[in-house]
């Protein structure tokens, strides 16, 4: 057996939780490899919706084991949040949820330090969720971080006040404070009191060697779904550097953010939407400022589900969806958020760029917006409410000459189509 992989092909925000939610019905585990609380998946399911951060989106299905594994970084106060919103909602994590011990712990100072990083860099701001991301990986890889199996062990606390003091002296030369801050609306000190309970609850969730649990799934012929976070192009190597996220978001990430070997890797499906968005800083191509940009993300819905932001919307980047097929390995293609696009008679694709008075299908080192322009094809609109199909067959000819076109541009086929947001708008082809 192998491990699926699902991932964003985009800056993050393509729809991955639903997509996942969808699939899990057929995985007996669900694992995420990668990032934090940074990330927002969204799923609806009868029309209520649930948002995740940390969770695997795998959680609504009681029979699917679902793994936080040890390349994600893990916030208590939030993980603990979310679990109490499951259980409100009737669901109770400690019976189908387990935690790699080695995933590394968000401190309360790696969040305040996030914050004074961010805000010491002014007009240069890289847009983070400041959830305290960049600094915890930034420890994990200088070999000073905490990692979730050592709560449990009785130099817990000392381990926890040597990093804390490290990280004041750091903020201490900034000129900073911690009353200069707040986090999640809170104080630094009631949000560390905070956190130090939800440490202690998150003590009944059960804790694994999660590359040997995996591994061992696989050996027993258990089917596993490996759940990215972000996208490709927020990867903190490939994507649109300095704008990027802390962590691998390509499919190679799976084998460092889980313990599985790379010919263990199977499918790898490629999420993206039928039009582009982003939140934050950072290149973007085929960004619009104008009407249609706006009636993008009024008829989408674009807000940030971690941070609110709205997002920045713009017209499908073949160019870049290309580098990210390449990069992950991509075997079958997700679109979503088709529907969105029902109204418009027209529909843009960039397929090449003009790039310093020089046309390229590729994307250059310097992905600068003010270098780059796009070059458009224009496609017929479907102009029809797609909500409601439920087949290929059902679908206006547009849609599938607009599917068609992405088919042949990347290469792959799209196998799953989102025509909504309830878990049972999609349709999965053959």
């Amino acid at each position: 057996m192998k491990v699926d992989v699902l991932l964003g092909l985009q800056w993050g925000d393509e729809g991955k939780g639903k997509i996942v939610d969808v699939l899990s019905e057929k995985y007996d585990v669900v694992a995420r490899f990668q990032g934090g609380a940074n990330a927002g998946h969204t799923l609806e399911i009868n029309g209520k919706k649930h948002i995740l951060h940390i969770i695997p989106s795998g959680i609504f299905r009681e029979s699917t084991i679902n793994i936080i594994g040890n390349g994600v970084i893990i916030d208590p106060f939030i993980l603990n949040n979310e679990i109490k919103a499951l259980y409100k909602k009737g669901v109770d994590p400690r019976k189908n949820l387990k935690i790699s011990k080695k995933a590394h712990i968000i401190l309360p100072t790696h969040r305040f330090l996030d914050a004074v990083y961010e805000t010491s860099k002014g007009k240069s701001k890289i847009g983070s969720t400041l959830k305290g991301i960049g600094p915890t990986y930034t420890d994990k890889t200088a070999r000073r971080g905490i990692r979730i199996g050592e709560i449990f062990n009785n130099d817990f606390i000392e381990k926890y006040n040597a990093l804390k003091e490290h990280h004041f002296k750091i903020i201490e030369s900034f000129n900073c404070k911690t009353s200069d801050f707040k986090i999640d609306g809170f104080s630094f000190d009631d949000y560390e009191n905070k956190w130090f309970e939800a440490v202690e609850k998150i003590k009944d969730i059960e804790q694994i060697d999660s590359e040997y649990f995996i591994n061992k799934c696989l050996d027993e012929e258990k089917s596993v779904l490996a759940e990215g976070a972000q996208g490709t192009l927020l990867d903190v190597d490939f994507g649109s550097y300095p704008f990027v996220t802390s962590s691998n978001t390509i499919s190679a990430g799976v084998c460092s953010g889980l313990g599985v070997a790379p010919n263990k890797i199977g499918k790898i499906y490629g999420i993206v939407k039928a039009y582009c968005t982003r939140v934050g800083r950072g290149p973007f191509p085929t960004e619009l400022f104008d009407e249609t940009g706006k009636k993008l993300r009024d008829i989408g819905k674009e807000y940030g589900s971690t941070t609110g932001r709205e997002r920045r919307c713009g017209w499908l980047d073949m160019v870049a969806l290309k580098y990210s097929v390449m990069l992950d390995g991509v075997t079958d293609l997700v679109m979503t958020k088709a529907d969105v696009l029902d109204s418009f008679e027209t529909i843009k694709v960039c397929t090449k760029y003009n790039y310093k008075d020089k046309i390229i299908d590729f994307l250059p080192y310097e992905i600068d917006d003010d270098l780059i322009k796009p070059i458009y094809f224009d496609i017929k609109g479907w102009h029809e409410d797609i909500t409601k199909i439920k087949s290929f067959d059902q679908a206006p000819q547009a849609l599938l000459d607009y599917i068609k076109f992405i088919e042949t541009q990347t290469n792959v086929p799209v196998t799953i189509l989102s025509t909504g947001p309830d878990r049972d708008q999609t349709i999965i082809r053959g």
